[in-house]
């Protein structure tokens, strides 16, 4: 069995993700991945980050288009390079199974496996906003400013590679408003229709 979690900014995936994977006896993959694909390619865990579809941040971003100072030479990798890592590494995972995978457009990589129980977590963007200052513990300001660049950058990464919406339900087995259910209740949903597969 393997999982993955489509999430939203605000709609508790990092906090759910694991919470699942925990009751479950499954790994949890998230930050890891991109790690795991710089490695691959030789390339910095910055510069990974920079590609990974999670990433919104400016400064990420624009750390990947530094220059490289340090004397190491570091062996180019096209956006295209990290999707296709990023793919060949998800496959893997769905090939030992007992796992939860949180973003990486997992749910259309991982399509056809029939053992997979793809979930997409949402809500409408003011609750998603309020559980981010709750959740993450950052200001509204804050908050509001990661929604729009992670949304931004979540969609534009899935449109790109995969020609599709994220948010499309034709995507998954369980979608749920994770902002109107408390996020206990979202990992229960969810580990029940893990076990019910």
């Amino acid at each position: 069995m393997l999982i993955t979690i489509s999430a939203s900014y605000g709609a508790g995936g990092s906090w759910i993700g694991p919470q699942v994977a925990e009751r479950l006896g499954y790994r949890f993959l998230d930050r890891a991945i991109p790690v795991e694909v710089a490695e691959r390619l030789g390339v910095s865990q910055e510069r990974a980050e920079a590609h990974d579809e999670s990433a919104a941040s400016r400064f990420t971003q624009l750390l990947a288009r530094l220059p490289n100072t340090s004397g190491v030479v570091l062996p180019e990798a096209t956006n295209e390079s990290f999707c296709r890592e990023t793919e060949t590494l998800l496959n893997e995972v769905a090939d030992v199974g007992n796992a939860v995978v949180l973003g990486r457009a997992a749910a259309l990589v991982l399509r056809d496996r029939p053992h997979a129980l793809h979930v997409r977590l949402d809500g409408p963007e003011e609750a998603r906003l309020a559980q981010a200052v709750r959740v993450e513990g950052v200001d509204e300001d804050e908050a509001r400013r990661r929604l729009r660049d992670s949304d931004r950058a979540r969609t534009a990464y899935v449109k790109h590679f995969y020609n599709a919406d994220p948010g499309d339900p034709r995507h998954y087995h369980l979608m749920l408003d994770s902002t109107a259910l408390p996020l206990e209740a979202c990992v229960e949903l969810i580990v029940r229709a893990a076990q019910s597969r």
